[in-house]
């Protein structure tokens, strides 16, 4: 079995809009065409379809083998490539719980649309992302859900004397789908080995999947705590593959700016050596689309020949001790930058028509009344005041504190001294302390003087009681990160 190495997704954190689509927001048949040139420009061998939102289309796959039929003849889904849907988690979000059930409803639609093409059972999707996973109950609902009520209904009659549903449509394939848990916050991610324990012990896989967020533990805890989580839940999961002999492949979500992953073109070694047990990277819009062509591809190549191999070992007490200090200082300087955080985050530009995924927490729970953007915005927000989020929380360290993490987290320097490239230490915001303790622990850096002009611009405009609008400025600035968040 074929286990994909580039997940494409669709997160909005481009600059700049595909040559393929006439409007800034992707959006629509755009969504489709975005998938096939994934596949066949970029080299990426897996499209993650959102299915949280409107403007949803649960007839990609029949649209990508009719339209397309040239290359899927050669690259079959399925088997070669792969479309894994993104659904609703109806333990979190109710309002889009019943497009679970549409979602689910459409895999054998799309089973019969690929066998009436190819006369072949090789179905085109058989695993489903379920986000904001909390337990082993919300992934076993939808695969049970999946097994027992869409195709399970097949083997019922009308009445006693009358056909089964299967003679009267049609079989329903394929028999299971895998249920992917998408894990999101701090606790899950550390006791993700526990969930999977649980669901896997009713069920003999071949092998499973696990995907560990990456952006919003660093919205809600800081850079720092988003890496160490991710290689103590990484470390966990190796043991567990181990233990139970099923082999077990992580999917890690990255973007682009180092407080989201730091994942570009150019940088796919340094990556791929901070997280080494890692199957599968997500390939976002900006390395998609803020790059020119040919180093988009040669990263994509480089990422598709990796040899994965175990996982750091990580001293997990000591990390976990130094991180309690660092998210609560991170918080207080959180709660601080909220107002100018909200009051840029309207000037971010959409790069999607539709509305994406919620966030499992954000901060309305943790942190009183501020209810602040997700993840991109919130990014893109800080960068465009010349506040990079990846320096918050550092005060709190000490030296000793600093080794410890400096140990776990290979590429920190590297990672700080490309955010600080985009700082401007003449806003005035943040604690004199946080930049003392970077200058004390020599993290060398060349400022982006374009860049530092544009965010005293912005910066001096929302200071002001009245701001005019900012939309071209935080443009500007993003191409000149080629990122927007």
């Amino acid at each position: 079995m074929k286990i994909p190495k580039c997940m494409s997704t669709q997160h909005p954190d481009n600059v700049y809009s595909p040559f393929f689509t006439e409007s800034s927001e992707i959006g629509g048949e755009d969504e489709i065409l975005e998938a096939y040139y994934a596949y066949s420009h970029l080299g990426c061998d897996e499209q993650m379809w959102d299915c949280e939102g409107k403007e949803i289309d649960n007839y990609v796959i029949k649209k990508l083998i009719t339209r397309y039929s040239n290359y899927f003849d050669q690259n079959r889904l399925g088997k070669d490539v792969f479309l894994t849907l993104r659904v609703p988690n109806p333990t979190v979000e109710k309002a889009e719980a019943k497009i679970l059930v549409e979602t689910l409803e459409s895999i054998p639609r799309s089973f019969d649309a690929s066998k009436l093409t190819y006369k072949d059972d090789i179905p085109p999707i058989f695993e489903v992302i379920l986000p904001m996973t909390t337990s082993a109950i919300c992934v076993d609902r939808v695969y049970r859900y999946y097994r027992d009520f869409v195709v399970g209904k097949q083997n019922q009659s009308f009445t006693e004397d009358d056909i089964t549903i299967a003679d009267w449509i049609g079989k329903f394939a394929p028999d299971r789908i895998n249920v992917i848990p998408l894990v999101e916050d701090k606790e899950n991610m550390l006791n993700s080995d526990k969930i999977l324990r649980k669901y896997l012990q009713d069920k003999d896989p071949e092998y499973h999947r696990l995907f560990f967020a990456r952006s919003d533990p660093a919205m809600n805890y800081g850079l720092i705590s988003a890496v160490i989580v991710n290689k103590i839940a990484h470390q966990r999961i190796h043991h567990l593959s181990e233990e139970l002999s099923i082999p077990i492949y992580p999917i890690i979500g990255v973007g682009s700016a180092p407080f989201r992953g730091n994942l570009r073109p150019g940088n796919v070694e340094r990556v791929s050596k901070e997280y080494p047990s890692v199957e599968t990277f997500t390939i976002q819009s900006a390395f998609k689309y803020d790059y020119p062509h040919e180093e988009v591809t040669k990263g994509i190549k480089k990422l598709m020949s990796r040899t994965v191999k175990r996982p750091h070992l990580i001293e997990e007490d000591r990390c976990l001790g130094v991180l309690e200090r660092y998210i609560e200082e991170y918080e207080k300087q959180i709660k601080l930058l909220a107002p100018f955080i909200n009051k840029v985050a309207k000037y971010v530009p959409k790069r999607r028509k539709r509305k994406l995924h919620i966030g499992l927490f954000g901060y309305s729970r943790s942190m009183g009344e501020i209810v602040l953007p997700r993840a991109i915005t919130f990014t893109a927000a800080l960068y465009s005041i010349g506040i990079p989020p990846e320096i918050l929380g550092f005060n709190a360290l000490t030296a000793k504190d600093f080794d410890i993490v400096r140990n776990a987290y290979l590429n920190l320097e590297e990672d700080l001294a490309d955010a600080l490239r985009y700082f401007n230490p003449d806003i005035g915001i943040l604690p004199d302390d946080v930049m003392k303790n970077l200058r004390e622990f020599s993290i060398d850096y060349e400022p982006d003087e374009e860049h530092l002009k544009i965010t005293s611009e912005i910066a001096k405009s929302i200071k002001q009681i009245k701001s005019v609008d900012l939309s071209q400025q935080v443009l500007m600035a993003a191409s000149i990160r080629q990122f927007l968040g």
